[in-house]
């Protein structure tokens, strides 16, 4: 189940390339969450579902909006219109997997080995190291706004997760993108009357993507792979998304991959499998 969710996400960047062709970076970031919510209304209606989720978990669910309906398509998608291209992006948030076990660590009060962070500061300097390589050898903007797309989606993540052990992913997710409607709603109106739109078919498919399988379908096996799995399991499974989407950057925008950029993403992909194996014997251990 994690494995669709993975192939899915894999996806989102290079959609959020073509749907800002023809849309503003903020009405795409935005404006996804809004259209989403409208297949979210309908889905827990046809269940017969509450449209607003239990009160007990009402800031769990504040935390995924902030993280992943909100913080990740707005940060990623800004960084990805200031000049990162999507394989870089890509590698810089590689250590997703990792940052995601962190949260999960922090949330549940567990204490893993000296290799876990051992490992997660490996990846963090194979990241800088690959950012202050590439460009005028400093951290750009686009940069710390990939990092805070990292976070933010680590935290959703890790919040969904949690509740999905408990509410079905399909709902989870939908509860959170209903919750964020009075925002996210009149927004993505004001925006889509003030900023230019020029939507060809690209743009629009890209947008389609970004809404309906990045914001919403592909958080259904997500979260339903995090609850049967185990955030570490899915963990695992989420190694392959940042070579995914490399692919997908190849193939759909034409973008060259270099030598550095392959060598950067599979010292992340190896950086946070050790992560795991960290996690998983503190685990056994306990």
């Amino acid at each position: 189940m994690a494995g669709v969710g993975v192939l899915s996400f894999s996806g989102s960047f290079p959609a959020t390339v073509f749907a800002m062709r023809g849309f503003d970076p903020y009405l795409v970031a935005i404006g996804r969450a809004a259209i989403a919510a409208l297949a979210a209304v309908i889905c827990l209606k046809a269940a017969g579902a509450p449209l607003l989720p239990p009160r007990a978990h009402l800031r769990s669910y504040v935390m995924i909006v902030l993280g992943v309906v909100v913080g990740f398509p707005l940060f990623s998608g800004l960084a990805l219109d200031g000049g990162a291209s999507t394989a870089h992006s890509a590698v810089v948030t590689g250590l997703l997997p990792a940052a995601t076990a962190a949260f999960a660590v922090l949330r549940a009060g567990e204490r893993p080995r000296p290799l876990f962070w051992a490992a997660c500061a490996a990846g963090a300097l194979s990241i800088t190291v690959f950012t202050l390589t590439r460009g005028t050898g400093r951290f750009a903007g686009a940069d710390l706004l990939l990092v805070l797309a990292l976070l933010s989606a680590a935290l959703g993540y890790t919040e969904g997760g949690r509740l999905a052990r408990e509410t079905p992913g399909w709902r989870v997710i939908s509860y959170a993108l209903v919750l964020a409607a009075p925002l996210t709603v009149p927004v993505t109106v004001v925006l889509a009357v003030t900023t230019p739109v020029e939507p060809s078919a690209v743009s629009l498919a890209g947008f389609a993507y970004v809404a309906l399988v990045s914001m919403f379908l592909g958080f259904i096996p997500w979260y339903a792979g995090l609850a049967m799995g185990g955030i570490a399991r899915a963990g695992q499974i989420q190694l392959a998304q940042p070579l995914l989407t490399l692919v997908w950057a190849w193939l759909l925008l034409n973008e060259e991959i270099g030598a550095a950029t392959i060598v950067a993403a599979l010292a992340v992909l190896v950086c946070v499998a050790l992560t795991q194996a960290g996690r998983r014997r503190h685990s056994v251990g306990t």
